[in-house]
């Protein structure tokens, strides 16, 4: 046990003892000390980070009784989640702000999530998956339900019940699973399948379970959730929720797709027939919207479907894409909320809000304007290398899926009129009457905002290195 820890789990203990003292220190430490939990939690997952060099990675390192695994694709998802982690607790000094008393316990519960996210990309069988699972799911809402009014603790109830009925799907395919294979760990599941014949039954319940998984990721025919639930939650919230959750059950969607559940012939098929659906509902919802963070949402539901369709087509080239793309995807949201979280006023998220913004704010809305055009694609961007490297790995998959490649083509050009309405007004000139924000950012957040657009446009100038560095990651899975 010991070995195991120091081996594959030193990160995620460091960060467990950080959980415990900031609930200890939530019981005796005054109100007035509410600033010192963001350190903490910040210098928690720095930390973290920094004993991520101490996990055993070559060869493959499997601990607990197989029940969890190390390698190259783990560390690589493990080291985004802290780093999202790192950027969205300097993000949150406004909320906890407003609830100063509750601060240590806020940033206790944004470690457990970090901590589940870190599980669940780790997860070697079922039940380590499925308790992973619940470990983000209930800290996510509560970290959803935490900013005060009616609104949040709405889409915090939605959330839960969506999560819910989603992890009634997952768990009854993952009987049928253990029913036909005789075992819940990933490794004795692929071994099974790798001996005999995949049955109907097999293939069924391979659906059941990435559906159910699929559901946290707001696809078809769980998408609704996420339209309500941006609505109520603050900003720095959702910079959390379209990253590390969408990281964590990709890391282990991809797992599954290419380890125990890769034989099945019906899988790729239904979650690529699912991700086009999803494609289509949110980017045709988002044209008729105006509320930004509405949006956002239907962007972020959009884009989880891209990558979602190019890693059901199962290839070492189609793994390196989605990780290429999902990085890509956090950096460029971490960016987009960060503005957000500057911005500040919840009630006024109408796009004409934001109108003659670039005149008064140069670079903050600079900054989010690069965002807004690196998620649609527009070149000189990491989204536009992203885009370009996705659409490439369907096309190579096989004829079959052309139809699916030129349909989101088209959706990808309508998309563009949705990020041509958040991008425009922030450059329109306003009356002499009509008064322009003026933001006042606190460090942290410009901070978070400059680097995540710096990296954006990097990534996008330079995007070799991580492109070698993604395949290689795919290639060693």
């Amino acid at each position: 046990m010991i070995n195991d820890i120091f081996n594959i789990l030193f990160p995620e203990t460091v960060l467990t003892i950080f959980i415990l003292i900031m609930l200890i220190l939530s019981m005796f430490l005054s109100p007035r000390l509410y600033k010192f939990a963001r350190f903490l939690s910040v210098f928690g997952i720095s930390l973290s980070i920094f004993f991520l060099t101490t996990v055993q990675t070559e060869p493959q390192y499997f601990g607990f009784k197989n029940s969890v695994m190390s390698d190259s694709y783990t560390l690589l998802f493990d080291f985004i989640i802290l780093l999202c982690g790192f950027f969205i607790a300097l993000l949150s000094k406004n909320l906890v702000k407003s609830f100063k008393s509750n601060a240590f316990t806020y940033h206790a519960i944004l470690l457990s999530a970090i901590l589940g996210a870190m599980f669940t990309v780790s997860a070697n069988d079922f039940l380590t998956l499925f308790v992973s699972m619940e470990l983000l799911g209930f800290s996510t809402y509560f970290l959803i339900a935490s900013a005060k009014g009616y609104r949040s603790k709405e889409a915090s109830f939605k959330y839960l019940l969506t999560s819910a009925v989603s992890g009634g799907i997952f768990l009854f395919g993952v009987s049928y699973l253990y029913g036909i294979t005789g075992s819940i760990n990933f490794s004795e599941i692929y071994k099974f399948v790798s001996e005999n014949e995949v049955s109907l039954l097999y293939s069924i319940a391979s659906v059941f379970v990435i559906l159910g998984l699929c559901a946290k990721l707001s696809v078809f025919p769980f998408a609704n959730w996420i339209i309500d639930v941006y609505k109520g939650t603050e900003t720095s919230v959702l910079a959390f929720l379209s990253t590390i959750p969408k990281l964590a059950f990709f890391g282990i969607i991809c797992r599954l797709l290419v380890f125990p559940l890769g034989n099945s012939i019906i899988l790729p098929f239904a979650v690529a027939i699912i991700s086009l659906i999803t494609a289509f509902w949110a980017n045709t919802y988002a044209i008729r919207e105006n509320n930004v963070k509405v949006i956002f949402a239907c962007s972020a539901s959009a884009n989880a479907s891209y990558a979602l369709l190019t890693a059901s087509l199962v290839s070492v080239y189609n793994l390196s894409t989605v990780i290429f793309y999902l990085i890509c995807y956090v950096i460029m949201n971490l960016s987009v909320f960060a503005f957000l979280n500057i911005y500040g006023d919840n009630n006024s998220m109408n796009v004409e809000n934001f109108k003659g913004l670039f005149h008064k704010n140069h670079g903050l809305t600079g900054g989010y304007a690069i965002s807004i055009v690196a998620l649609a694609g527009i070149p000189i961007t990491s989204g536009f290398i992203a885009k370009i490297y996705l659409f490439t790995a369907i096309a190579t998959s096989g004829l079959v899926f052309v139809p699916f490649l030129l349909a989101l083509l088209l959706l990808t050009v309508v998309a563009l009129f949705y990020y041509l309405k958040l991008l425009l007004p922030l450059f329109e000139q306003c009356d002499k009457n009509t008064e322009v924000m003026n933001l006042k950012p606190a460090f942290s957040q410009k901070f978070v905002l400059i680097i995540t657009s710096v990296i954006t446009v990097l990534i996008g100038i330079f995007p070799e290195i991580l492109i070698e560095l993604c395949k290689f990651i795919a290639f060693n899975i």
